[in-house]
């Protein structure tokens, strides 16, 4: 499943980032990588995704969260 079909709530594990090296590089940038573990915290039907990554929260668009595989944990 993608990032921005997970629930409210649930904790994922990034898989993989279906994206060309723009998309893999910004959100290695943010400190996202493959095979760590995320909280969602908000995701409504439309804005960003909000997570909690380690200590600290991210923003996601929707578009770029329907480019990362997830599973859960």
């Amino acid at each position: 499943m993608t990032l921005a079909n997970a629930l409210i709530g649930e904790t994922v594990r990034l898989i993989t980032i279906e994206g060309g090296t723009q998309i893999r590089r910004r959100l290695a940038d943010m400190g996202l990588s493959t095979g760590m573990e995320v909280k969602v915290i908000t995701g409504i039907e439309h804005g960003p995704i909000i997570l909690a990554v380690k200590d600290s929260r991210l923003a996601i668009g929707r578009g770029m969260a329907e480019k990362i595989i997830v599973e859960k944990v």
